[in-house]
């Protein structure tokens, strides 16, 4: 028996890395995963998890559009029955500094990382208050909430905003048996952060990567899988206490007061 049996739990951004590993590990314990993105590789990830027996379905949805959330939520409410976890995934990130961004940069950052996480929680949310029960689970970061690097305005933005989503959230609904929970990654390695270092080295890549490893205190990266984890705790009954509260999952790397260069 797996923990989440029997669960139908929609994943944005679900084609690759965070997402992925969030969909394959609550597959893994039962449930019957939906994943959402705007890359037709979802389509390839959710085969790949069908081949391994378990049960999923692809959709290709642009979180920006209100409608076609709502649409794909209608359509996951009508062929498995309810929707019991949201996991808001999908999510940009481009390094520009401040004054050198573009509006439409900007905008692209809000409206995928902010937008897309208010559009996919309403067009669920009304399931889950109808059935009483709901897990939504949303991926921010510590980036912008505790740390920053250089050209991370907008991104850093977008993540702290959806902090303060999560907590307001929360309260709103935690009288219908709906918890709201934010998961803060530090760096794991995903498709996001390996293309992000090739903008740098594009030839050569791994050594950069090696050396952000290295000022981790666990001294590697996290791996998709362990978000998974994460995520699938959050969904199951073994969080039921757990609300309005953000968990940083980041091998150590925001303990240091300072760093020594």
């Amino acid at each position: 028996m797996g923990k989440l049996d029997g669960r139908v739990a929609v994943v944005t951004g679900a084609a690759m890395g965070n997402g992925e590993g969030v969909a394959r590990v609550m597959s893994g314990y039962g449930a019957r995963v939906v994943l959402w993105d705007i890359s037709d590789r979802v389509f390839e990830t959710a085969a790949a998890l069908q081949s391994e027996g378990r049960e999923a379905a692809a959709r290709k949805v642009d979180v920006r559009s209100f409608d076609e959330c709502e649409a794909a939520a209608a359509d996951a409410v009508a062929n498995l029955g309810r929707i019991d976890v949201l996991c808001n995934n999908a999510g940009v990130a481009r390094l520009v500094p401040f004054l050198e961004m573009s509006d439409e940069v900007r905008d692209f950052h809000f409206d995928v990382n902010i937008k897309g996480v208010w559009n996919c929680t309403k067009a669920i949310l009304p399931n889950m208050r109808q059935n009483k029960y709901g897990r939504i689970i949303i991926m921010s970061s510590v980036t912008g909430p505790m740390v920053v690097n250089e050209g991370e305005t907008a991104y850093a933005t977008s993540k702290a905003a959806v902090w303060g989503f999560t907590k307001a959230l929360a309260l709103e609904v935690v009288k219908d048996n709906i918890t709201v929970n934010a998961i803060c990654p530090g760096m794991i390695r995903t498709p996001m952060v390996e293309n992000a270092v090739r903008e740098f080295s594009p030839d050569n890549p791994d050594p950069i990567l090696e050396m952000m490893a290295g000022t981790i205190p666990m001294g590697r990266m996290g791996d998709i899988l362990e978000i998974g984890e994460l995520a699938a705790f959050l969904a199951s009954d073994e969080s039921t206490y757990i609300t309005g509260t953000q968990v940083v999952i980041d091998g150590g790397s925001t303990l240091p007061e300072m760093v020594i260069r």
